[in-house]
């Protein structure tokens, strides 16, 4: 601990916690991202976004934080059109169920991908969705949008339209897996 941390009371990080699923929390309930760089078009196409389900084609809650790092579950459903876009944090995703298909790789359970800082990257979610871990080396960081155009936003927001109906009452992937099984 620095000696402006011990001065201002700050404690120690913890060098050994526990955290449990039924306490994980919905993503906008931690401040962890800003979006930046904003151009009128991505602000009508992100209210338009929400407006036509966005929200009800995903499911994003932090698992863990704390400063330097955190740990996000995610849970695209079935076609979620993901948009472009890049962060200011390295990102380590770990696929737990269903399928995505990154540029030409189609991945499933087990198989993951690396994002560098500011690179831009976008998947498509298979037939049965997808649900990721995604491991930060940080407790906030940035989203840029890389369309700044309202003819591709459009397009995202008509690919929602398609999928909302498809939505309801869709199961995460690793319950349908378990359902099987």
């Amino acid at each position: 601990m620095s000696e402006a941390d011990q001065a201002s009371g700050a404690s120690a990080p913890k060098q050994f916690e526990i955290y449990r699923a039924a306490e994980y929390r919905d993503y906008g309930e931690h401040n962890i991202m800003e979006i930046a760089d904003t151009t009128p078009a991505i602000l009508d196409a992100l209210g338009e976004f929400d407006r036509e389900g966005g929200g009800a084609g995903q499911k994003v809650r932090m698992a863990y934080s704390r400063p330097g790092m955190s740990l996000t579950h995610v849970w695209f459903k079935s076609g979620y059109p993901l948009p472009l876009h890049s962060h200011t944090g390295d990102c380590l995703y770990y696929l737990l169920a269903g399928s995505v298909r990154v540029g030409t790789e189609t991945l499933g359970p087990g198989d993951g991908f690396f994002v560098g800082s500011d690179v831009p990257y976008t998947y498509e979610t298979g037939p049965d969705g997808a649900e990721v871990l995604e491991f930060r080396g940080t407790d906030a960081l940035n989203i840029r949008f890389i369309a700044k155009g309202k003819g591709a936003w459009d397009k995202t927001v008509g690919k929602l339209r398609e999928k909302r109906a498809d939505w309801e009452g869709e199961l995460p992937p690793s319950l349908k897996a378990a359902a099987k099984a």
